[in-house]
């Protein structure tokens, strides 16, 4: 039973329940309140806003202690927050936050990451929503910095809130010392010679993928790749709403009526 006195935080990731950086996140944000904790079973990178259809979801219970539950699911990072909100808590929780994921989600990569996709479905439910991510890959990264700016950022959301529709988007530079945040656009750029080509053990062709991206305004000290590549951490405010609200009356030639 959840103590409504208490900020209720839904914790998550896509590196899955195990990985050192949930861990990290979980210690890290433990004094602001109940921690209940639905994280994938296994790795879960790469699934965006994906979501289980066409089998049953499981959900096991890994331990429960003072402020702390921990489930583990069969399901993308999405269907943990679906589910958690949907089925698992007794009431909806004050702050969603996702991660801390093993590798950098700043510029396009939001949009392919199960850490945000995690985030933005939180923030669908109009809850509060934040993911956090460390631009190392590494299962044994030092996450002691990030964690200690996920709590920081954490705090102030519970505290404040976030505007309806809207999440964040924080990435943390595996750095020797954080200089600080910085509010950033996200960097224009997209990923080339995405495929290596290589053959099974039949000979048969195959394609691993892989990847080296390309920022387009490696400059601009506005966004977020700057910011990582200075060493500052990134907040980037995303919003939900895909719509190009400028356009629409540049388009309106387009409308048909009868």
């Amino acid at each position: 039973m959840t103590d409504s006195r208490k900020p209720l935080i839904l914790v998550t990731n896509d590196d899955g329940v195990n990985a050192l950086g949930i861990k990290m996140l979980i210690d890290a944000i433990r004094p602001l309140g109940e921690i209940v904790v639905i994280a994938p079973d296994g790795p879960r990178s790469g699934m965006s806003s994906a979501i289980t259809a066409f089998q049953p979801l499981r959900v096991h219970a890994l331990g429960e202690e003072c402020d702390l539950t921990v489930y583990s699911c069969t399901g993308t990072p999405v269907d943990c927050v679906k589910l958690g909100i949907n089925e698992i808590l007794e009431r909806k929780p004050d702050l969603v936050i996702s991660g801390i994921n093993h590798g950098s989600n700043a510029s396009i990569c939001v949009i392919y990451s199960g850490t945000m996709g995690a985030a933005i479905e939180g923030c669908i439910f109009g809850i509060p929503s934040i993911g956090v991510s460390l631009t190392n890959h590494a299962a044994l990264a030092d996450f002691t910095q990030a964690s200690a700016y996920a709590r920081v950022i954490a705090e102030k959301v519970l505290c404040e809130g976030l505007p309806q529709g809207v999440c964040l988007n924080v990435n943390i530079p595996d750095v020797q010392k954080v200089k600080g945040i910085r509010v950033c656009t996200q960097a224009k750029g997209r990923w080339a010679k995405e495929f290596y080509r290589s053959q099974d053990q039949m000979g048969r062709e195959i394609f691993w993928l892989t990847g080296e991206f390309e920022n387009e305004e490696p400059d601009n000290q506005h966004t977020d790749e700057w910011a990582l590549a200075n060493g500052y951490a990134s907040v980037v405010p995303c919003q939900i709403d895909m719509t190009a609200h400028d356009v629409i009356q540049k388009l309106n030639h387009l409308s048909l009526q009868d």
